[in-house]
């Protein structure tokens, strides 16, 4: 990086720094210092200010006044298409006759801040993902926004973006280089980056000329989101550059899943995923191939990020390096992943297929998860109902339910061809059902395990009879009828789910030899 600045200039902005973090200058309030790489941000009292630090990078110059006034103005318009609650205006640090600060005040403009409205720090995502697991109704609820987000965005131009992943990768390699990370492993992500990007670059296209490429948010990892009123709000979106935040939907939608995993919230990031599937277009689902390239190229930006954050101290820049490490470790696991397999969730209604499918997901390779495919969710959607709409009798004739099967397979199939794997949860009472599903497998040549989950009558009239919001349409009266089903020789593993989710979890683990591929507790 070149530095633009004069010593004078240098010794400028420190005052201005010092004038910000001094509790005087905000009517006595405490004040709080958060430094990144490209900016200083002061807390106190109810607002928070943030000032463009005077550098040049490859990626943003904000090495002059005038250039960081405009980008301050940049950051307040992008960002107030995500949280117009927190980003107020545009306020001059001014310079008085006397020599002495103001901020806002009538004097000289010697530097420029972003006004936002505080929020409380402790509920960005990254803090809340460091205490405790996520809420799958909070995971839903994020997926939800970024789809939102998504929906809302202007489409950009696809050639532009495609154009600039290799000297992102360019720019990785040389920092990682620069920054001493060993060089066998810096070659080898370099050259597994590339083969992935040459794979999947005519997906890429095509994604482009079905108009997901999009102004996004582009900078989302989870300390840039935040619960107010406990809704999620996206912030802090990339404002120097247009270009660097017109990317591919799931480009943005891989910050979170990545950072997750990097948080170990597998179980919130496999969530993250699905929750997002279900929501977004269809054809998200047809790009699932992308997804080791996107999460890795996030993972080896952050881990470059981190090297260039500034610290104030030799304790500081050792852990600065520690993570920025540990995303370089996470970027090389993403990269190759391993093969997918699909597993089948059986079991009549109540016996809480749908809650283990999620649950089971983080836990089957590759990262971030399996791909969840739900009967009961299947069945609305060809019907075109929402999910909780209640379908007529007709809904569930052998006719509509040999057409779910049919998709069901179809679908798990397109998945594990994306090298991704599958679990799908359905019913499958009868042997033809089950047949089917392991034909997927072993036409695709990947491993496949059936799971079927049993408990006694009346707990399965208990859970079903207690189920609000939820797809399934089952009833205490279905469970009685399905008593009488001619299952067969069933022929999967036998799962006893009488006790706990969590124990249905653990049974279902023992019984797949999974090992686990990220914490989530």
């Amino acid at each position: 990086m070149a530095d633009p600045m004069t010593d004078s200039e240098r010794a400028l902005q420190e005052q201005i720094f010092g004038f910000m973090a001094d509790p005087a200058t905000h009517g006595g309030a405490a004040v709080t210092r958060i430094d990144t790489h490209g900016a200083a941000v002061f807390l106190a009292g109810d607002r928070a200010l943030k000032i463009k630090r005077a550098v040049r990078f490859p990626f943003l110059d904000y090495s002059t006044l005038a250039r960081r006034k405009t980008a301050c103005e940049q950051e307040l318009d992008v960002n107030r298409r995500f949280a117009p609650q927190i980003y107020r205006r545009v306020v001059p640090v001014t310079r008085t006759a006397a020599g002495t600060f103001e901020i806002g005040g009538g004097g000289e403009p010697i530097e420029w801040a972003v006004e936002m409205q505080r929020f409380d720090e402790s509920r960005t995502v990254d803090h809340l993902a460091t205490k405790q697991p996520l809420a799958p109704a909070l995971v839903d609820a994020i997926a939800d926004a970024i789809a939102a987000s998504h929906r809302a965005a202007p489409k950009a131009d696809t050639a532009t973006w495609i154009a600039s992943l290799l000297p992102i990768l360019d720019d990785n390699t040389a920092s990682f280089t620069a920054g001493h990370f060993p060089s066998d492993r810096v070659t080898a992500l370099d050259h597994a980056t590339r083969a992935a990007f040459e794979r999947v670059r005519p997906l890429l296209d095509r994604r482009g000329a079905q108009g997901f490429v999009r102004w996004c948010h582009g900078d989302l990892h989870l300390a840039n989101i935040v619960l107010i009123d406990e809704a999620p709000v996206l912030f802090d979106a990339i404002e120097f550059d247009p270009a660097f935040a017109s990317v591919d939907v799931l480009y943005d939608l891989a910050f979170p899943i990545m950072d997750l995993i990097q948080h170990d919230r597998g179980d919130a990031a496999a969530g993250l995923l699905n929750r997002y599937l279900a929501v977004g277009d269809e054809a998200h689902g047809d790009a699932l191939a992308a997804l080791p390239l996107l999460m890795s190229l996030r993972a080896a930006i952050r881990a470059k990020v981190m090297l260039s954050r500034p610290a104030a101290d030799e304790d500081t820049e050792r852990s600065n390096r520690q993570i920025a490490l540990s995303y370089f470790a996470l970027a090389e696991r993403l990269i190759v992943p391993p093969r997918p397999r699909l597993i089948a969730v059986g079991g009549l209604s109540g016996t809480g297929k749908s809650v283990l499918a999620r649950a089971l997901s983080s836990h089957v390779a590759p990262l971030p998860g399996a791909i969840v495919l739900r009967s009961d969710v299947t069945r609305k959607r060809l019907f075109g109902v929402a999910d909780t709409e209640r379908l007529p009798a007709s809904g569930y004739s052998a006719e509509a339910t040999a057409r779910v099967y049919r998709w069901l397979a179809e679908r798990a199939a397109l998945v594990l061809a994306q090298g991704c794997s599958v679990i799908v949860d359905a019913v499958f009472a009868k042997a033809a059902e089950r047949g089917a599903i392991e034909a997927v497998a072993r036409e695709r040549g990947v491993d496949v395990a059936g799971l079927y989950l049993v408990a006694d009558l009346q707990i399965r009239i208990d859970r079903v009879a207690g189920r609000l919001g939820d797809a399934s349409d089952a009833t205490p009266e279905i469970a009685r009828q399905q008593q009488a089903y001619e299952q067969g020789e069933i022929g999967w593993t036998m799962i006893d789910a009488s006790g706990t989710p969590g124990q249905t979890l653990a049974r279902a683990e023992a019984a797949l030899g999974l090992p686990g591929q990220v914490c989530s507790t």
